[in-house]
């Protein structure tokens, strides 16, 4: 298959499933189980092609931060600069966290089992997470508020979305928001979803330094790469519109069904160690 082309399906698949609770790196190490190994800045950087979408989604609400920032008389300038803080801090606490993993040597696992367990864990995990933040929002009500609380468990959700591939970072940091005392959807989404713009775009930073100081930038093919990042903003673009529609009247439960068939297909169909 054309390198070009594999390099549009990567990106596609990225795109779609980035900020489904499906877990994109996992379903782009089972695709690269086929179609061939990617380099860690392509698929970071595809992922920073995703989280560009999120910023296209968001800009009402990413101008109207920055504007509370230099004017404290804007309207909810307050709220504005509380949600901002909160970002900060899941972030830094990923970035501590993060590279403390990196400083480790722990890697991410390169065959598909570990992905397929993830993937049937984070379903069951799924479904009894939902059921306990629905008895929650049913006895003490709606909940939009991010608290402090819930800032440091979605950026510690995200260490652990990116030490075990298959855990699904929208995943990690929903319910974990969700349980947390986030009881609405939609909130813990948001959330997710902006905390998401920062770590993504630092990780392929990261990345980018990291190749550059060793001289590795040649050595990667930045049109595939270019193809994949486009295909990933455009249609994670489709799908974060989607999936914010659909959480208005659904749950998380057919996510987590998804899960459960595909992990478990993957464990019965795949020789045991791939």
């Amino acid at each position: 298959m054309h390198d070009l082309l594999i390099a549009l399906l990567l990106g596609i698949i990225e795109g779609i499933t980035e900020f489904l609770p499906i877990s994109s790196t996992g379903h782009l190490l089972i695709a690269e189980h086929w179609l061939g190994a990617r380099s860690d800045l392509f698929n970071i950087a595809i992922q920073a092609g995703a989280i560009l979408a999120v910023v296209l989604i968001y800009r009402t609400q990413l101008l109207a931060m920055l504007r509370a920032l230099f004017d404290r008389r804007a309207d909810d300038a307050a709220n504005q600069r509380a949600l901002i803080a909160k970002l900060v801090v899941a972030f830094l606490v990923t970035a501590v966290g993060g590279l403390l993993v990196k400083r480790l040597g722990w890697r991410l696992p390169e065959t598909v089992t570990p992905v397929a367990w993830a993937l049937v864990l984070g379903g069951v995990w799924m479904v009894l997470a939902e059921q306990i933040a629905a008895w929650r929002a049913r006895h003490i009500g709606e909940q939009t508020d991010i608290s402090w609380t819930v800032a440091v468990l979605v950026g510690l959700a995200q260490i652990v979305a990116g030490v075990f591939p298959g855990t699904s970072r929208s995943a990690a940091t929903i319910f974990v928001a969700l349980l947390a005392g986030t009881t609405s959807r939609a909130a813990a989404t948001e959330f997710a979803f902006l905390v998401g713009i920062p770590t993504m775009f630092a990780a392929t930073g990261y990345e980018l330094l990291a190749l550059a100081r060793h001289g590795d930038l040649a050595g990667e093919d930045w049109q595939a790469l270019a193809v994949a990042f486009a295909a990933a903003a455009v249609t994670a673009f489709v799908a974060v519109k989607w999936l914010l529609r659909y959480i208005q009247t659904h749950r998380f439960t057919g996510f987590a069904v998804y899960r459960l068939l595909l992990g478990l297909a993957l464990l019965l169909w795949l020789p045991a160690g791939q």
